[in-house]
């Protein structure tokens, strides 16, 4: 049997995807949270093997999978969302995520994949297969913003959305000074001067959620 819980703020996805752990024999629904703080908890409390986690949810993204990673390592960690995935694919998997599904996939191909993940294996789909791939022969492709580190690339989204300092400190549980410290290296590291930069080059690549 397969153990898992569902993330993700908005009903209708989670009632879709516990529909389809219902389907499959062995699945068991292990239970459902709408932000990071269930998130924890389930991770701590339900003895699951799998967790399908929404990205974009409240307190979530990038650096929360790297923290509920941390948190419980032999928790399988599926993140299902509807991010481009050759923004945050190898992102996520980078952070400790065992998989990346978009929201766009077919309901039979959300199964194959925790099934994969709870089976010890990485799941990436096609496009990710093929985006990793083109990294490992080509390299990079030289973007300013793929030299920032995790924490780096947070304050930077959070910034180009317009977040002033002090809200970021309070949501990222960090100082106000360590924010001012990573918008310098983010700046440094970009080239640009100005958080009205961050904000242009970030819709300029689709960074914006």
């Amino acid at each position: 049997m397969i153990r898992l819980f569902v993330v993700d703020d908005h009903a209708v996805v989670r009632q879709g995807v516990t529909r389809i752990i219902a389907d499959v024999p062995d699945f068991v629904l292990a239970g459902e949270g709408t932000d990071a703080s269930d998130a924890r908890r389930l991770a701590l409390t339900a003895d699951a093997d799998v967790c399908v986690l929404d990205l974009a949810m409240p307190g979530g993204g990038v650096e929360f999978v790297a923290e509920l990673h941390d948190l419980r390592p032999r928790l399988r960690i599926l993140v299902f969302s509807m991010h481009r995935e050759e923004q945050y694919a190898l992102r996520v998997l980078g952070a400790g995520a065992a998989g990346f599904l978009g929201k766009g996939c077919p309901p039979e191909e959300l199964a194959v994949a925790i099934r994969a993940v709870a089976g010890g294996r990485r799941y990436l789909s096609e496009t990710v297969a093929e985006l990793l791939a083109e990294r490992l022969l080509d390299g990079p492709s030289g973007l300013p913003h793929e030299r920032l580190s995790r924490r780096e690339f947070e304050v930077f989204q959070r910034l180009a959305r317009g977040e002033g300092s002090s809200e970021i400190a309070d949501t990222l549980g960090l100082s106000v000074k360590s924010i001012s410290t990573y918008r310098a290296r983010v700046l440094e590291k970009l080239g640009m001067q100005r958080n009205a930069d961050l904000t242009r080059y970030a819709m300029e690549h689709n960074i914006l959620d």
